[in-house]
């Protein structure tokens, strides 16, 4: 800040227009560096597609990142090491293969997470489940069988596992 006090290099100039320093270069565009994307095993919740209410899947699909559904999937879903949540309105006729599964809404088929498969009050689902953990809320619909499987079992395939006879009860955690 300009002081009267302190004398200046630059000369006084007689009209009343502010003295403006000299304009330096400005710097030139650089695009921001983009980050390598995370591997399966360490996506984060930003890494999510979506399969909105009005989109109709009959196939399989398999990739390396979360899944939102919203709409009608029929066929094979094979996300492992990522989760898979089925919206309020999602209705899947499939077999599900992930690392987490939250159901919110309607699925008929299989599901084998490596990790937790949550089925929320809302929510409904028909078919064999194998995990190492479960939660059923209140209010939520589940027939079928529950394997329950202990960290380092998770070779096992699902058509292995639902040829086994004894199924573990059913716990539920909160």
């Amino acid at each position: 800040m300009w002081k009267p006090n302190q004398s200046s290099n630059t000369p006084q100039t007689p009209s009343n227009e502010p003295v403006r320093p000299a304009a330096t270069p400005a710097a030139p565009y650089e695009p921001p560096t983009r980050t390598p994307a995370p591997s399966a095993s360490t996506a984060t919740s930003g890494d999510q597609a979506t399969i909105g209410k009005s989109l109709v899947v009959k196939g399989e699909v398999t990739g390396s990142e979360s899944l939102y559904i919203d709409g009608k999937v029929e066929g094979a879903i094979n996300l492992p090491g990522n989760r898979v949540t089925v919206g309020r309105n999602g209705q899947v006729s499939a077999n599900i293969t992930a690392r987490e599964i939250v159901v919110l809404g309607k699925v008929r088929g299989n599901m084998t997470a490596s990790d937790r498969v949550d089925i929320r009050s809302e929510g409904s689902l028909t078919g064999d489940v194998a995990a190492q953990r479960i939660s059923i809320e209140d209010g939520a619909f589940f027939k079928g069988g529950i394997d329950i499987r202990k960290p380092g079992n998770e070779a096992k395939t699902a058509p292995a596992a639902a040829a086994e006879p004894a199924k573990t009860p059913a716990t539920v955690q909160a």
